[in-house]
């Protein structure tokens, strides 16, 4: 029998299911489990993920036998869908998407409205009776697939796109300002313009065979897998590139063909708080899943509870959101009822928050997309705990749903609430967290100020997948456009990373390289600071606070307390980091790095006076100043961690680490320490070492120099005794490092 590459889903035959995941990846795989639930899905094909192993081992070719099965696959689609790929009079069109067995949103490429040229589009016209939507579908198509498959899209943001600016010059000669303004004699100009751009870059038509433009869509998503966005993404995300990315060839559906259509995207629970209070989501009546996404159209809440919020935070009026902004429950309640029941038997069905596309067409609803959806960590932690509480998971279960480096998201800070603040713009609180630093407007700037040291924050327009470098490196992203489920919001939440998306009020330009707010100008490296949990832009630096670690939070910890074999200790040097590790519910420290407490303030001076010591005298006359500070060090330790036990370990590194490196810095440390620079340049000289980790440092030190050793073991004891008479249980523990030899612990632990 031939490998099996294609299988289908939807128009009664549905060859996968959600167990498939590796094989279909994650949208293909939850496209066959709808289908098999009986949720109205746009039937289908996917072309599996070993396909992308195939095509990338054999030079980007495909086996023979992929061609028919791609064939059988159309000729299910239009059995299904009642059409006919590549027909004048009745055409079928389909959208050609990725799908990953991890989600990357936004990150690999996908192509809508393929099948349409002169012939179909006149098709489409008649059928569907609205000729502006038939053109306004192909000219979209025509630089979707230029930019995606024919690579007429800008590597950069920055860059322009050629049909942008085709469309921005028209419009300027037009005098019109919306694209729903054009006309439909606008858009066949416009579509005819578009296919001369091609034409002009690339000296070949536009392909108007659907056949050809299926596998070139198909080579593109394929191809997309390696594109640079997706690589980093992998990267920062530990997604394996053996992996590969499945296609997705589906019927469409179309929400821009009038005021009975529309399109959204949606989470069953609340993707920044984990909160379960209404039906949270986004849509836009008469367009594209692409619009919605995109921040091109400002989009509207479908509950209209949600609503009524949105137009409370930004300062709407009742009457103007009636009039602009109603919620899909307002507009179209037995279609809200239908996809509030779908997000019911979901969420039940998979039993995690998800992440839902849907589109209606012509008062049907069509589902076409449902994942686990991506949340922050303070969301992950309470839809874990609350999906217990439900009883829809065990509290096993609950602990695997979040993944352990998330839990350090939750350390991230908050302004201080008695900071003086100045409040300039307000978005959509689209990731929690609050974030401080100098405004840079584009992503690979971002990423060179980065590695300079500095804070920064990303503004952009609105973000894009190739946005990603920057975003990895902000300490916080704001945009002028943008919905909650708009790309910069999506990947935020995804990072842990402050958003603010949305600011409407914000005048950004990339070209002079500043932001205005009003008659307020901010200029790229001036200071600003964001609320992702509020929405809201404040001028210059604030002050923050770290959070409480509680609630969910603490539930959580309290399961894993209840459920696991090991205790856990943590790494700590200083008083502070002891109470928040004791707070995290550690059971003692099992790492006190004494060196790092060596570096603080004027103790690197005396530590550097020890080193350079010609005599026993002078080095311990250098470790009598240390002996306060550390003593200080070890009360405070031992004090935040009473009745549990500390591991203290005497001094580790060679003795060059304490010594600059740099000619500057050795003048620096000579004119400090009053000796000359070639006195400090001797003692690094001969203090080099080829190997440091087998030369002078851990209880080699200790052996040479008795007195360092001696001076730490009195520091210890001497607060663990001070705590002892004022009633404080301390459970001291003294490590000596790098024994190699039964001789070398019998040495350190007599001077001890």
């Amino acid at each position: 029998m031939k490998k099996k590459y294609v299988y289908l889903f939807g128009g009664g035959q549905t060859d996968g299911d959600a167990s498939m995941k590796n094989l279909l990846g994650g949208k293909g795989a939850n496209l066959a489990e709808m289908a098999k639930l009986n949720i109205p899905v746009p039937p289908g094909f996917t072309i599996t993920t070993e396909m992308c192993d195939v095509y990338y081992k054999n030079n980007r070719n495909y086996p023979p036998e992929l061609d028919e099965q791609v064939r059988e696959g159309i000729v299910h689609l239009e059995k299904a869908m009642g059409k006919t790929f590549g027909d004048s009079d009745n055409p079928l069109l389909v959208s050609v998407r990725s799908g990953s067995r991890a989600s990357m949103p936004g990150m690999m490429d996908t192509v809508l409205n393929l099948g349409l040229n002169e012939e179909a589009v006149v098709g489409i016209a008649k059928k569907s009776g609205n000729e502006r939507f038939a053109w306004d579908s192909y000219r979209r198509f025509i630089q979707m697939y230029g930019d995606v498959v024919l690579g007429m899209k800008p590597e950069s943001k920055d860059k322009e796109d050629p049909f942008e600016h085709e469309m921005d010059s028209y419009k300027k000669e037009l005098g019109v300002k919306l694209d729903t303004e054009l006309t439909t004699e606008n858009l066949k100009e416009l579509s005819a313009r578009y296919k001369a751009v091609v034409k002009n870059r690339l000296g070949k038509e536009f392909p108007a065979d659907p056949w050809e433009q299926l596998w070139g869509a198909i080579n593109a998503v394929f191809g997309s897998w390696m594109n640079d966005r997706a690589i980093r993404y992998r990267k920062m995300n530990d997604i394996p590139q053996s992996w590969g990315t499945a296609v997705n060839v589906q019927g469409m559906v179309f929400g821009n063909m009038g005021e009975t259509c529309a399109t959204g995207v949606a989470f069953t629970r609340d993707p920044a708080t984990g909160e379960n209070r209404f039906f949270y989501g986004e849509y836009l009546i008469n367009a594209q899943g692409e619009d919605v996404v995109a921040g091109i159209r400002t989009p509207q809440q479908i509950s209209k509870t949600g609503s009524l919020e949105w137009a409370a935070n930004n300062g709407i009026s009742e009457k103007e959101r009636i009039k602009n902004y109603p919620s899909l429950e307002e507009t179209m309640p037995v279609l809200f009822n239908e996809l509030n029941d779908i997000r019911l038997k979901l969420e039940n069905h998979y039993t995690d928050m998800q992440d839902i596309e849907f589109t209606i067409e012509n008062g049907k609803l069509w589902m076409l997309q449902t994942r686990n959806g991506k949340r922050t960590a303070a969301a992950e932690v309470k839809i874990a705990v609350d999906l217990v509480n439900e009883g829809l998971i065990d509290k096993e279960n609950a602990l695997m749903r979040v993944k352990p480096e998330r839990l350090d998201e939750l350390l991230h800070p908050t302004f201080d609430p008695k900071a003086i603040t100045k409040m300039i713009a307000k978005g959509l609180p689209a990731s929690p967290g609050a974030a401080t630093g100098r405004i840079v407007f584009n992503a690979e700037d971002a990423e060179i100020w980065a590695e300079k040291g500095e804070k920064i924050i990303l503004v952009r327009i609105e973000t894009s997948p190739e946005d990603i470098g920057g975003m990895a490196v902000a300490q916080g992203i704001l945009t002028q456009r943008g919905g909650m489920t708009s790309h910069a919001a999506v990947v935020a939440r995804g990072m842990g990373k402050s958003c603010v998306s949305g600011a409407g009020t914000l005048d950004i330009s990339y070209a002079k390289r500043q932001m205005k707010v009003g008659d307020l100008v901010l200029k790229e490296g001036d200071y600003i600071s964001i609320d992702g949990s509020k929405g809201e832009l404040y001028q210059g630096k604030i002050a923050t606070v770290d959070p409480e670690l509680s609630g969910d939070f603490a539930m959580l910890m309290s399961w894993a307390d209840d459920i696991r074999k090991l205790r856990v200790r943590t790494n700590s040097d200083t008083p502070h980091d002891s109470d928040v590790a004791r707070k995290f519910g550690a059971e003692g420290i099992g790492l006190c790095r004494t060196e790092h407490m060596f570096f603080e303030g004027d103790r690197i001076k005396s530590v550097r006076e020890m080193i350079l010591a010609k005599t026993e005298e002078a080095r311990r006359k250098a470790l009598a100043k240390l002996l306060p500070m550390q003593r200080s060090d070890f009360y405070g330790i031992l004090k935040a961690m009473h009745d549990l036990p500390v591991t203290i370990r005497t001094l580790d590194p060679p003795l060059h680490e304490f010594l600059p490196h740099e000619l500057d810095q050795q003048a620096e440390m000579a004119l400090e320490m009053g000796i000359t620079v070639e006195d400090v340049q001797s003692a690094v000289h001969a203090l080099h070492e080829s190997n440091p980790m087998l030369g002078h440092r851990g209880c080699r030190l200790g052996i040479v120099f008795p007195e360092i050793t001696e001076m730490q073991a009195r520091a210890i004891i001497e607060a663990a005794c001070d705590l002892k008479k004022e009633g404080v249980n301390v459970l001291p523990e003294i490590m000596i490092p790098l024994t190699g030899t039964k001789a070398e612990l019998a040495d350190q632990k007599a001077v001890v």
